[in-house]
Parts: structure tokens; sequence; C-alpha cells
């Protein structure tokens, strides 16, 4: 057990730390100089004093952090610690710390950077002041480099996404090849009031109230380390100019089309002036909403396998069963957490309600939910399954004329019609206006974001909408029919003729559905 125990000696006391320590030059006043009010002489007292107290700044922020890190436990004496400089100041001052902590933490340090090749020269330039950085405090470097923009094009992601990918992918790589124990970076507390206030309008639970992790594990033996979680950016650039340590700005930390920085630069300071202590609130806010996580996690851990359980074959696409009895006895919000613990997919909000929706309604019904999944009421479960695969379809019906739709098994027509004939049999309703129609009618499935505007309505709806109140779920409703003119939907299954294109009188066009076996047996001859 000794081998495990976490060591952290006791820390220098500040009052005892002298200047020196903080490498800051300065040249001690001439005693016999006359000490005249406005002199250089006069001011070095004011300095001397200054330069005392970032020194006691500087200590008690060394001690804020070892307190975080045993707090936390985040490192181990022995532990061999990947620091990642990107040469920012919060980087840098991550470094700093590290090397004045490692004797006391018994720490073995080198350093870990990443050229994600955004910003040419100045991404070469950081990437050189790095490795001096680490060359002047006799560390290893381990250097990454990868085409970031290019990357972000093939994938479809964001090129913040893409970066962070990419690092951490590199960061892992590096880890497991020099056994190293952990990443540390250099997150500090305006990261995480920034990380949360995103989650929180982005809509969050308490899982994304917690923000940014002290530890998340890295592989199969690693874990990246936020040493600088609790710590403040202005704190760390005054250690850093209490050090003279230089370090490097990147402009694109101030590019407004990035959301973090439009958070960073625009929101933020604006909430602030209702509370200038926001960036502690909401890192506070994300430690209690830590702390909560991990009881629900535990307890979720023990109680959803009587729930959920999964139920596909071997080779088939993953799908979940939920024991209706089993979950109803839980509180609402234990319930939720089941739900989202228990089934492995990205769950949304409107996702969850609907499965409880489900458990609590009649057999037979149907839910849509995201990533191409569907939930339907069994007699003492919901199943989570995948979707069938629905086949998509667009033909042009001629007009007049008719066009089989093998996907339905039905053929469509479009047949000229007297509007005010007595004996036509159609309901007026369903004549289209031929002089209204822009384009050549197009026969598909219907799409999200399509709209309809039906009788007696005052404006047009969308066709998701009249679906869910007509309750046609699953494969059905995938295959839903529309006719389009152009982008306008003006015919629907079920519906008739769309307001905007009903005709008034003379002749009209009316749309019919026959089944194809139907429409062979008429169209043989006799």
């Amino acid at each position: 057990m000794a081998l495990f125990r976490w060591v952290f000696r006791r820390p220098q006391q500040c009052q005892n730390r002298n200047l020196s320590d903080l490498r800051v030059p300065w040249n001690p006043p001439n005693r016999a100089a006359a000490s005249v009010r406005g002199s250089p002489e006069a001011s070095r007292p004011r300095a001397l004093a200054g330069r005392h107290r970032a020194a006691q700044n500087a200590c008690a922020m060394k001690e804020q952090v070892r307190r975080y890190m045993e707090r936390h436990e985040l490192l181990r004496a022995g532990d061999r610690v990947g620091v990642a400089v990107s040469g920012g100041p919060d980087s840098v001052t991550l470094l700093r710390l590290l090397l004045e902590l490692r004797e006391e933490l018994g720490l073995v340090l080198s350093v870990v950077h990443f050229n994600h090749r955004i910003r040419g020269a100045e991404a070469d330039e950081d990437e050189r002041f790095v490795r001096e950085l680490a060359q002047n405090f006799g560390l290893e470097c381990h250097v990454g480099s990868a085409d970031v923009p290019a990357h972000a094009a093939r994938s479809g992601l964001s090129l913040e996404t893409a970066a962070r990918a990419l690092r951490y992918d590199f960061f892992r790589a590096t880890a497991e090849a020099q056994r190293l124990n952990a990443v540390a970076t250099g997150h500090t507390r305006d990261d995480q009031a920034e990380t949360v206030l995103m989650n929180l309008v982005r809509g969050a639970g308490t899982q994304g109230l917690a923000g940014i992790f002290p530890s998340r594990p890295l592989g199969a033996q690693a874990q990246v380390v936020r040493p600088l979680l609790a710590v403040g950016r202005a704190e760390l650039l005054e250690y850093l100019r209490a050090l003279g340590q230089a370090w490097r700005e990147d402009a694109s930390n101030r590019d407004l089309k990035h959301t973090r920085n439009r958070v960073r630069h625009e929101v933020l300071p604006h909430l602030m002036e209702l509370n200038p202590r926001l960036a502690e609130t909401l890192a506070d806010t994300a430690e209690r909403a830590r702390a909560e996580q991990r009881y629900w996690d535990e307890r979720v851990a023990a109680l959803a396998p009587a729930v959920v359980r999964e139920c596909a074959a071997e080779g088939e696409a993953r799908s979940w069963s939920v024991a209706v009895d089993a979950l109803r006895p839980h509180p609402l919000a234990l319930q939720r957490r089941i739900l989202h613990h228990g089934i492995a997919l990205e769950l949304e909000f409107d996702d969850v309600e609907a499965v409880l929706d489900l458990a609590g309604g009649a057999l037979g019904r149907e839910r849509d939910l995201h990533h191409g999944y569907v939930a339907a009421r069994l007699r003492r479960e919901v199943i989570v399954r995948p979707a069938a695969a629905v086949q998509e379809y667009e033909v042009t019906l001629p007009l007049p004329g008719s066009i089989p739709v093998p996907a339905l098994g039905m053929r469509f027509k479009a047949i000229f019609q007297e509007v005010e004939a007595g004996n036509s049999g159609y309901n007026r309703a369903r004549f289209l206006e031929p002089r209204s129609l822009p384009s050549p009618l197009v026969v598909r499935n219907w799409r999200p974001g399509d709209r309809f505007w039906p009788a007696h309505a005052k404006s047009p709806q969308k066709v998701k909408r009249l679906l869910q109140e007509r309750r046609v779920t699953g494969v059905e409703r995938a295959l839903w029919p529309v006719v389009a003119s152009g982008e306008e939907i003006v015919w629907l299954r079920g519906f008739g003729a769309s307001q905007s294109h009903r005709a008034a009188g003379g002749r009209g066009i009316v749309i019919e559905e026959v089944p194809l076996e139907r429409a062979a047996e008429t169209e043989r001859p006799h």
C-alpha cells in the first residue's frame, strides 16, 4: 500500500521565501544616495514592496494548486507527467508551477507540444518557443503536428473540434510511447466558467453543468489532469510577470467566429457587470454538479441493470429492452438517469421523454428517436432499436398520366376533371388548380422541414406534426408520400390538395393512388 500512498510534503512557508526564488532580477537600493521624493532612489522601496507582494501571491497560488491536486488525487509520487505546453500563458504557468512542485511531489516531468498547423509561421514560432523553454529547464520535449484544417474539411468537423480530436490523439499516443502516467493541461477557472455557460446555453443537465472534470482517462494506462482549474487567468498572468517569464499570444483566441471566444470576450464581460465574481460562481456550480454526478453515477450503475438490458444478437445492430414494471416505481429524475446510463446512445432530452411516454402509454405505439433509432411499446417492455432502412424515392408524375412507385407498392395518377361536375364522385377539396402549379409534379417521401396547408387551417403546418397528430409512425411514416411542385407541397396523402393550390372551378387535377396489382389488372388487355 505504501507504494500507492499519496505523497505531498509540507509546503515551504511563504513568509520565508526570498525574491531570488522567483528569479526576479532587482538591484538593492543605494543606501548612500539621498532619498528624495520622485527620485529613482525613492521609488525603489515601493518597487521592492511590490516584488514582495508578487512573491507572496506566487507562493499562495503554488500552495493553492498543490492543495487542489491533493484534494482531487491528480498525481502520485513517481508519476511521469507530460506537461502540454502550447506556449500560451496558461500552459507556461502550468509548466513553471509543476517545475517548482516536482521535487516536493516527486514527479518526473517532460514537455508535450502539438502543432496544429493552423496559423502557419506563427504556429512554427510557438513550437520553437516551447522547444527552447523545455531545453532551458533540461526537459525532454515531445512534439507532434497535423494539418488540422485539412482534417476538418475531410471529416466535416469544425476547426475547433478537429483540432481537439487530433491533439488528444497525439497525447494518447505520446503517453503510451513514453510510458506517461498523465498529461497535464492548463485549463483554468475561466475556461471552466466558459464551458459551464456554453453547456447551459446549449441545454445541459447536471452532467453539462459539471463542466471540465479535474481528470479523465487517456487510453488504458494514463489520464489527463487539470491542476489549474481553481486558478483564474488574471492570477496566472500576474505570476508570469513576477517571474519575468515570456509567453506566446495566439491571435486566433480573439477571433469572434469561434463560440468560446464570443463567450469569453462578449458574453461573460456583460454578465460580470451583474456579478463580478461570475467565473468563481460558475466554477463553484461545476464543483457541486460534479459531486452530485458522482453520487448519481454510482447509484444509477447499481439500479440500471434491472431496468435496461442490451438485447441485440451477435452481429446485429445494438438495441435495448426497457422493463416497464422495473422502471415505473422509481422517481422521474432517477428514471431519466437510468435510461441515459443504460441505453448506449447520445440520447437527447426528447428521446428520453419519448421512451418514458411509451412506458406509460398504450401497447403498439412507436416514437422516432435521434441517430436513426425508434422506440416501440410492447407488452411489458419498450424496445429501442434501429429504424428499418427506408427507401428514398422521387419520381416525376406526368400531367395527365401515371407513374409506379414500387417503394409504396402503388401507382400514382394525375387526372383532369371538371370541378363542378355533379357526378364526378370527387370531393372538391381534392382538386388542384393547374394554373397555380409553378413546376412539374413530383411524387416523393416527405422530408424534415416540409410544410403543407391543410383544409380549415389558418396557415401551413409542418408535415411532421400533421403525421404525429394522426399517429403515423415508423416505416410507414418515413415512406409517407407527398406531391410537390418545385419546393411546395401541393398534395399530402390523407389530406388532399393544399389550400394555396386548390381549384375554385373549371378543370382541376385529382391525385389518385392505386395498388400496383390492381393497376396492372386494369391495364391488361382483355
